[in-house]
């Protein structure tokens, strides 16, 4: 695993089955993930795995502040069209390719 990966341990487990809701989410992801590839965040949520996960996904962040700033946005903006099924402290990303 990267180093980089490593970075991104604080996950969250999420559902929705609304595919523009996936697509706002991931893009708070990538404003609160933080480090230096904030794309790291968001990587293996494509939309076909999350068909496959029953619209579960995981987003990851460098910090637990990240993390809640980016509930604390979701909640705001998404309030009924998500919701949280975990979170971890020791989670890191994975490589996608």
């Amino acid at each position: 695993m990267s180093e980089a990966h490593e970075q991104y341990r604080f996950s969250a487990t999420l559902q929705t089955h609304d595919a523009a809701a996936l697509h706002c989410l991931r893009a708070l992801c990538q404003h609160h993930a933080g480090g230096k590839y904030p794309q790291i965040g968001w990587g293996g949520t494509k939309q076909s795995d999350w068909k496959l996960r029953d619209g579960k996904f995981v987003v990851r962040f460098t910090s637990a502040a990240g993390r809640e700033a980016f509930f604390n946005d979701a909640r705001r903006l998404l309030a009924s069209h998500w919701k949280e099924i975990a979170r971890s402290d020791e989670d890191p990303a994975t490589p996608q390719r």
